[in-house]
């Protein structure tokens, strides 16, 4: 299915700020549709004058459809749809007296030019379904007259309102809650769902007669609400914009879209949903993190302790075989302590991994170099990595590492070179040193060494990758890791 700009690319001569225009009132295209108990068809002329492109669609949530199949792409000659010319012709409203039949459903259809000051950029179709009409209740007879403010508003081109769209992801719909005020912020009707959740914020009685400014401010305490200005400019709709209150009860935002029908204010929509739920997860997610964050921290603590009481018994063995492994223990303890405490200071269970291996490659180089100049560096980047990827990863970073200085350069000096780069899915590492090299006739598969024995379980069983070991082009050894990353 094409988009609008494919549409409005390809066979119109609306510019960049038109389509923009567009986009704007497609931001509110579902409260449209929801308050006419109707079907919008956003209508785009077509350059050549050869008739209507079909460039969006919205179905309401508030009764049934007229259009069962999509209509987005379509195109209508001129002559075709009368009203669609009349209303692009003669720039204002166009209605038919008759229903149209439309697969044995009977459909009332009017035609909204979409007006940007003194320019016809479209023609919105609005498809009411007949079936099962009845005498409308006081909540239908409010949202359709809402909706008719708004269309003739959209006609006369002070609707959209440029630059304003809702600030919050989860603005409240229709049917959340509808509220519609007069030009001093009176109310003059309040939907169901709209007083209940008022009373839920602990007003008593009616909404309707009430200051929605004065009756909110009574109910909220100055902290959960915005400035005194934006109060009464949002709920006293004369501002097209969100804004959230609340108490210890429940938490709302409320959104309001001034009408002006024929430029002169007369009241608003205040729509307004109950996010007191939400929050409250909000609230808990937060908690959560912080929690996790928190134990992140002292697991880190707990193990530069334990790699501390290592590297203190290390000094006390004789053994230099033993004090060895004990610093390797050390190193082990040491890189996992880097991923826990990377993650002590993120906000989700990724690590922005490039900082753990530098961290340690550096700390290799320095503790493992006994008598040899070596310095590393890194080259590409590893990205994002899970927090259950990142810990193995880490661990096998450190014994290639490790490896490398301890049995690349002797007494010598050298370079390792760490590389990493992403692709299709899948993390390739190198490791890759200028040092002696690999021995005659060093077998992988047959190795007894703890670090590689560590390295392939870590990289086959917890990494689920793959791992390489063989000379490097220059001479040295050269380490190749490939791991799927998500």
């Amino acid at each position: 299915m094409p988009s609008l700009n494919d549409l409005v690319r390809a066979h119109t001569d609306l510019d960049d700020e038109d389509l923009a225009w567009l986009h704007l009132l497609l931001a509110d295209w579902q409260i449209i549709a929801d308050l006419s108990f109707a079907d919008l068809v956003m209508w785009l002329p077509d350059r050549e004058g050869r008739g209507f492109w079909a460039g969006a669609q919205m179905r309401p949530t508030t009764g049934p459809t007229a259009y069962v199949d999509d209509l987005v792409g379509a195109f209508i000659p001129t002559g075709r749809r009368p009203l669609l010319d009349s209303a692009y012709e003669r720039q204002r409203v166009a209605r038919e007296g008759d229903p149209e039949w439309l697969d044995d459903i009977p459909v009332r259809v009017e035609a909204i030019p979409v007006r940007r000051g003194s320019r016809i950029l479209a023609v919105i179709g609005r498809n009411t379904n007949l079936l099962g009409v009845r005498t409308p209740s006081r909540l239908e007879l409010a949202y359709l007259q809402t909706a008719t403010d708004l269309t003739q508003m959209i006609s006369n081109g002070f609707f959209p309102f440029p630059g304003q769209r809702s600030d919050h992801a989860d603005s409240p719909r229709v049917g959340d809650g509808f509220v519609r005020i007069d030009a001093v912020g009176r109310v003059t009707y309040a939907s169901p769902n709209a007083l209940s959740v008022y009373r839920k914020l602990g007003l008593t009685g009616d909404l309707a007669g009430l200051n929605l400014a004065g009756t909110t401010r009574g109910l909220v305490p100055v902290k959960r609400r915005p400035d005194e200005e934006t109060l009464s400019a949002v709920l006293g709709g004369k501002l097209a914009k969100d804004t959230e209150v609340g108490n210890d009860d429940a938490t709302l935002i409320l959104r309001s879209i001034p009408l002006r029908p024929t430029g002169e204010h007369l009241g608003a929509l205040v729509l307004l949903r109950d996010v007191t739920d939400l929050r409250s997860r909000d609230r808990e997610l937060v908690t959560k993190d912080a929690t996790i964050r928190e134990i992140h921290h002292r697991v880190k603590n707990n193990l530069q302790t334990v790699a501390a009481l290592l590297r203190l018994q290390a000094r006390r063995i004789d053994s230099t075989e033993g004090r060895l492994a004990l610093e390797e223990a050390v190193r082990r303890v040491g890189s996992i302590a880097i991923v826990h405490e990377t993650l002590s200071q993120a906000f989700d269970e990724n690590v922005e991994f490039d900082e753990v291996a530098d961290r340690l490659r550096l700390m290799v180089a320095e503790v493992s170099s006994r008598g040899a100049h070596v310095t590393t560096r890194r080259t590409g980047s590893f990205g994002m990595v899970p927090a259950d990827t990142a810990t193995p990863l880490a661990m096998v970073l450190t014994e290639v590492l490790q490896n490398a200085v301890e049995h690349g350069f002797g007494d010598g000096a050298g370079q390792i070179v760490v590389s990493a780069q992403r692709a299709g899915g899948r993390l390739h590492v190198t490791v890759e040193d200028d040092g002696v090299g690999l021995p005659e006739g060093f077998d992988l598969e047959g190795s007894t060494s703890l670090g590689l024995s560590i390295v392939r379980t870590l990289v086959e069983s917890e990494l689920e990758g793959g791992f390489e070991m063989g000379r490097a082009a220059g001479g040295g050894t050269r380490v190749a890791l490939d791991l799927p990353v998500p």
